[in-house]
């Protein structure tokens, strides 16, 4: 994103009414609520799983999505350039790598939603918002998507268990297809959602 030309921070993204600084601003957004979970007394235990997380309630109802979609406006007014929103956005990753570095397997926090996760769970979802988000930010640029096979890998258990990537080769699809369609991103046949059912996908509320 450090690349990013003036005029690139202010096209339309799939995720409207973002513009690429704004959904840029909204994956920093996401991520930054990890020091404010951490600093938090922690929850005996653990009750929400990833998957639970993208449950669909009122942390995707119209109130709260409109939320989320000002907050990441103001976050992207907030800065004085692109540039200076992608260096915000290199900042606050770095320190909350450094902060979940330092906890101990097992931890658990409390998310903003009241959802009490591993700490490992928690960022599993961070790696969703993270990986999708991506793939909008370079198709709206018209950059080849810059997914990790990491993060894809990850994504993809999320959505089909362990035995993914055997279910994937029997119905044909590359990763990066069946993550673009799982998450809404590319357009499919009734018979293609038809097989993807078949996988046992477990299906994610995403706002």
């Amino acid at each position: 994103m450090t690349g990013v030309s003036a005029a690139e921070w202010g096209l339309p993204t799939r995720c409207a009414p973002w513009n690429v600084s704004e959904l840029l601003a909204h994956v920093r957004v996401v991520i930054a609520w990890l020091p404010g979970m951490l600093a938090a007394p922690a929850p005996s235990c653990a009750e929400v799983s990833a998957v639970e997380y993208y449950r669909p309630d009122d942390r995707f109802a119209p109130g709260t999505n409109a939320a989320r979609i000002a907050l990441a406006q103001d976050h992207a007014a907030e800065q004085l350039s692109g540039a200076a929103l992608a260096d915000d956005f290199n900042a606050t990753w770095q320190q909350v790598d450094r902060l979940c570095q330092a906890e101990p397997e097992g931890r658990v926090v409390r998310t903003r939603h009241g959802d009490p996760m591993l700490l490992s769970e928690f960022l599993l979802t961070r790696v969703v918002e993270v990986a999708v988000h991506g793939l909008d930010l370079a198709d709206a640029l018209g950059r080849e998507p810059w997914l990790t096979s990491d993060a894809a890998d990850l994504v993809q258990g999320l959505l089909l268990g362990p035995d993914g990537a055997a279910a994937l080769e029997k119905l044909g699809w590359g990763q990066l297809r069946f993550l673009r369609t799982a998450t809404g991103r590319e357009p499919i046949t009734r018979e293609e959602a038809s097989d993807i059912s078949r996988l046992g996908i477990r299906w994610l509320t995403l706002g």
